[in-house]
């Protein structure tokens, strides 16, 4: 089955969509009982962390912490945005330099300025979305980033979006309160599909779409550590508590070229299957063998793939026993640890 499509269903009783591109799960989102990254809060400073120039944060939803910060005294309200989600017995990443994101405009408190995403290339386009912007939006301490998925849409469209995204931002910087509070919620997974899906796709909205569609299926397949590759090849991930581990096998094929034919099939496949675990933090390969000379070529292809995802992904490089070392936002919660 060729084409995108984006299912949007329930799972578990939980809020869940999920991108199948050509007829494989692409992309997943469930909906966790922890807060949604993109949560804004109004939390109060609690205590000092020595050492790291960080400060601890309580808010509604339980402690927080806030990197590198300079100038706050206990007991301090101040606004901070959820970046991710929590490790186990951890506070909750945050910061504060918030971001109101949408389908076509994200706008930036404190960082003024109208911009335009680099993907669009046509000068003209670039131009009417300047206009769009200008006449929407007064020049002022919110800035705009308009996104790549402005190419092609409608100016209205664009201009509504601009306004709700504005409107909401200066709603929560205007907040006066002195308590700790939740201001503005993040999204769920089908406004998510909604706000970064945005290629062209069948949209399937009718209740037991995951079961009609395959995604149960490809689901339970997902929670199994072996994945299979091109030529027989296969890898498993299997995260352990300090880290993700990624195995790669040849299989069956004993050529010369067995090692780097199986390591770049998983240099493509391995955003994806990162991207359906919800698995990040610090990830190992276990790669099968293959020349030096060959690793160039192995970096060019995992960095092309990783170029596509949009989770924050770091290619650390290489160990002296000759694994290589990602680092990746913890940008979800673990698909085993959701659906149990």
């Amino acid at each position: 089955m060729r084409g995108r499509s984006i299912i949007l269903d329930h799972i578990q009783g939980r809020e869940a969509a999920a991108l199948m591109v050509d007829g494989q799960l692409d992309d997943l989102l469930i909906d966790a009982d922890a807060p949604r990254p993109g949560t804004v809060y109004r939390a109060i400073a609690d205590r000092p962390v020595k050492g790291q120039g960080g400060m601890f944060l309580k808010t509604p939803d339980g402690p927080a912490f806030l990197r590198q910060v300079k100038g706050l005294s206990p007991g301090q309200p101040l606004l901070v945005q959820v970046t991710g989600y929590a490790e186990p017995g951890k506070a909750l990443p945050v910061t504060q330099k918030l971001l109101f994101k949408s389908r076509y405009a994200i706008v930036t408190p404190g960082a003024p300025g109208f911009n335009i995403s680099r993907s669009i290339k046509d000068e003209a386009r670039r131009e009417q979305l300047l206009e769009i912007a200008h006449d929407t939006m007064e020049d002022g301490a919110l800035g705009l980033i308009l996104r790549s998925s402005c190419a092609e849409a409608e100016g209205a469209d664009i201009a509504d979006d601009i306004a709700q995204t504005a409107e909401l931002a200066t709603r929560v910087l205007g907040d006066a309160g002195r308590d700790m509070e939740a201001l503005a919620e993040g999204d769920g997974p089908h406004l998510l599909a909604w706000r970064d899906w945005v290629a062209p796709a069948e949209i399937v909205t009718e209740e037991g779409g995951f079961e009609t569609r395959g995604i149960l299926d490809a689901i339970d397949r997902a929670r199994h550590a072996q994945v299979g590759l091109e030529g027989g090849a296969s890898l498993y991930v299997e995260p352990t508590r300090a880290l993700v581990a990624v195995d790669v096998n040849t299989g069956r094929d004993v050529s010369l070229a067995a090692g780097i034919k199986a390591n770049t099939a998983c240099a493509k496949a391995l955003p994806r299957e990162l991207r359906v675990r919800g698995l990040g933090g610090q990830i190992v390969l276990d790669l099968a063998p293959m020349p030096k000379k060959d690793r160039r070529s192995f970096e060019t292809t995992l960095r092309q793939a990783f170029r596509a995802d949009d989770i924050e992904t770091a290619l650390v490089g290489w160990t002296p026993l000759g694994h290589f070392e990602l680092q990746r936002k913890r940008a979800r919660i673990p698909l085993t640890e959701i659906l149990r």
